[in-house]
């Protein structure tokens, strides 16, 4: 149903109903919010990554269970869940309905390149109550959220990653790999300034600009000690000349 792996300090929660297309049933929605509950309470846990079993991500809610019940956390399991710690989602196949509002709770998205996203819930008159249409538009810009949740079309891997849906578009078969890798380098820096400015992107997020500095300033407090602890190891010659920074070609 949904599995927690702990590979160093990434866990990989996976939704494990490949026969159901990794769609949610109130069980699985259940052990999701546990999952993720885990991982924020896991202090060996650095980097969270949501992947589905077999060939698709998650088709979102199980239409046929229709039991689903609207917790605090959400419909579907930890939609309106808050963790510390940075999340990846890694995606192949469909990326749909709830599962794609699944992937929008994560920090960054990975995909194989044959990858689908799509508000399909909109044929059955579903809404979207799992983030949706808070999280899109924050993402790939109001015009494009509004065309993907009224319209209901399929959005394909590459122009998702033109809309800024996706971080990065992997070889099929190769998402939850490249998530992997990304979360090992996300996970080597030190961990206290990666959470403190993540939670000052979120928590500026919708601000003018003057608050927003206020709550970066606030946040970037939070890490001086941290700081301070790398200006040390700079001066002592760690990291000159852009040492140990990750590059890549599109």
């Amino acid at each position: 149903m949904v599995d927690y792996t702990l590979d160093g300090s990434i866990a990989v929660i996976t939704i494990d109903r490949p026969e159901a297309k990794n769609a949610i049933d109130n069980e699985t929605a259940l052990a999701l919010r546990d999952a993720w509950q885990r991982f924020d309470d896991d202090d060996d846990a650095f980097v969270g990554i949501l992947t589905g079993s077999g060939e698709t991500f998650s088709a979102g809610a199980d239409l046929k269970a229709m039991d689903l019940e609207d917790r605090p956390e959400g419909w579907l399991g930890f939609s309106r869940m808050h963790v510390e710690k940075p999340t990846i989602a890694a995606i192949e196949g469909h990326c749909v309905a709830g599962g794609l509002e699944l992937a929008l709770w994560c920090d960054l998205r990975v995909a194989g390149e044959s990858a689908t996203f799509g508000c399909f819930e909109r044929r059955f008159g579903v809404p979207l109550v799992d983030g949706g249409t808070q999280r899109l538009p924050h993402i790939v810009g109001l015009g494009r959220a509004l065309d993907m949740i009224l319209t209901g079309r399929a959005v394909n891997a590459r122009e998702a990653k033109e809309w800024g849906l996706l971080t990065r578009i992997a070889d099929d078969g190769a998402a939850l790999a490249v998530a992997q890798e990304m979360a090992a380098t996300i996970a080597e820096y030190p961990q206290q300034t990666v959470r403190t400015d993540r939670a000052a992107v979120y928590d500026g997020l919708g601000e003018e600009l003057a608050q927003g500095l206020r709550i970066e300033a606030w946040h970037g407090q939070r890490a001086l000690e941290t700081a301070y602890e790398g200006a040390e190891r700079f001066e002592s010659g760690e990291g000159r000349h852009g040492e140990n920074i990750e590059r890549r070609e599109e």
